[in-house]
């Protein structure tokens, strides 16, 4: 280990305080219970923030269980991956303890003089992680050897210090999360009143006080009323007179995830344009998903260049003697939702062209559009920036947790606790004292276990 080791404080293996045994994989034949049994059967996937995600837990019929009733885990043993995912380590809820373990994870086990606390937040640190990747092997899928896994370096502070440690970074960790929940919370808010305002905007509620006395007097439309409505085509594939040397930028739904259509990622030739008859959309068109994947329908964006398009996308060319292209936007926007349901009804999973012509919009006068898409412009962009604040702060929060472990395993919270407790740190309470402790009572542990007659195998 080559960072300095605070005084007092020893430099160890991992082998010097624990045992690293493996899990088991089911029986050959076998599989999961139906029901609920005594057995649980932990997987990786199960493990997650340091202790065990509860929520789709397996569990073992009580042959099977039996047939691997030597691979289980305690409440006072921790775990890591060591297979796909790497170095995952936590610890084992009361209500676990005896559960079966996957292969693709190993126990720490018969931890001696060394506070759990402790040793699970040094593993789940930057300095233990890096060993881990370090030791990973790659025949395929990752793997960690348990040998490798024993010869990790450790640190060892005296017990006192130990859990003296573990508290604080309880108590500051918890901090962390809470702020980290805080923060994770305000996109969804962000999202919500992003839409809000869009619905604000259409209904005219977002230019009530605008009115004044005046009537509302908009007018009913439909999207069909407001502009001219076509779609694309894809050439056929393997004729390379639609897709060799191309020039002309062609378009799928997957564009329409952008807020502006800058680019293409695929283009046609000029021959694909003539004899498929595609039309070319000018910058300003508006680019609707009729149909795609997740959740790609029902979304727009603004051609920024001249393309054409494939026929999952609706190409909308306002006619903006009656209406501003902006304002027709962000009724699309407003109506995303409302949109995939409507696609997603009867026996068309997908949006049409009738479907899009029908989409229904309330229509200002064009001073009113004009101060409507300026207001949303406006506040959008206020969002916008409290978003990549919140992202901002996400990194940092991010960062902060092992930031505090490395300040932890430097010995600098405890710091000024060793200079005022002096007496736990030196003599019988030293790390080179509990070392010697420890040492002993494992080399006690082993010989006991060797002297322990084996049981006898029943007689079929």
């Amino acid at each position: 280990m080559s960072q300095v080791i605070p005084e007092g404080w020893s430099a160890i293996k991992i082998e010097d305080i624990a045992d690293v045994k493996g899990g088991k994989r089911l029986p050959k034949g076998e599989s999961f219970s139906d029901e609920i049994t005594a057995h649980s059967y932990l997987r990786v996937t199960d493990f997650y923030n340091e202790t065990i995600d509860m929520s789709d837990l397996k569990y073992l019929k009580v042959d099977t269980h039996q047939q691997i009733a030597n691979y289980i885990i305690s409440k006072e043993d921790l775990y890591i991956s060591i297979a796909g995912t790497i170095g995952l380590v936590g610890s084992i809820p009361p209500c676990l303890d005896g559960a079966n373990l996957t292969e693709n994870a190993a126990k720490i086990c018969n931890i001696s003089g060394i506070n759990n606390t402790y040793l699970k937040r040094f593993l789940n640190s930057h300095t233990a992680k890096d060993q881990f990747k370090d030791k990973t092997t790659s025949s395929g899928q990752p793997k960690l050897a348990l040998f490798r896994i024993r010869d990790c370096d450790l640190l060892l502070p005296p017990l006192a210090e130990q859990k003296v440690i573990a508290d604080k970074l309880d108590e500051l960790l918890a901090q962390v999360e809470s702020t980290k929940a805080r923060l994770d919370a305000i996109p969804a808010i962000l999202k919500s009143f992003r839409q809000s305002l869009l619905a604000a905007a259409v209904s005219g509620k977002l230019t009530e006080e605008w009115h004044g006395d005046k009537n509302k007097n908009w007018q009913h439309k439909t999207i069909g009323d407001l502009a001219e409505v076509a779609t694309g085509t894809t050439p056929k594939r393997g004729e390379p007179r639609f897709w060799e040397n191309p020039s002309i930028a062609w378009l799928t739904s997957a564009v329409t995830g952008n807020d502006y259509c800058v680019t293409a990622d695929q283009f046609v030739t000029t021959t694909a344009v003539e004899e498929c008859r595609l039309k070319l959309f000018k910058p300003g068109t508006l680019l609707l998903a009729m149909y795609g994947e997740g959740k790609t329908r029902g979304q727009v964006t603004e051609l920024k260049i001249k393309a054409t398009c494939n026929q999952a996308c609706a190409a909308i060319t306002v006619n903006n003697d009656m209406v501003l292209t902006s304002f027709v936007k962000i009724r699309l926007q407003e109506n995303y939702e409302e949109t995939r349901k409507v696609a997603a009804g009867g026996n068309q999973p997908n949006l049409n062209l009738k479907k899009v012509r029908e989409i229904l919009v309330e229509l200002p006068s064009i001073k009113e559009q004009t101060e409507i898409v300026r207001r949303v412009e406006e506040l959008f962009a206020f969002a916008d920036k409290v978003e990549a604040q919140v992202n901002a702060a996400q990194a940092r929060v991010n960062n902060l947790t092992q930031s505090i472990l490395a300040k932890a395993f430097r010995g600098e919270l405890t710091a000024d606790w060793r200079a005022t407790n002096p007496e736990l740190i030196s003599g019988d309470n030293s790390a080179e004292a509990l070392l010697e402790r420890i040492k002993a009572e494992r080399e006690a542990l082993a010989l006991a276990a060797k002297k322990k007659p084996r049981a006898k195998k029943a007689k079929v």
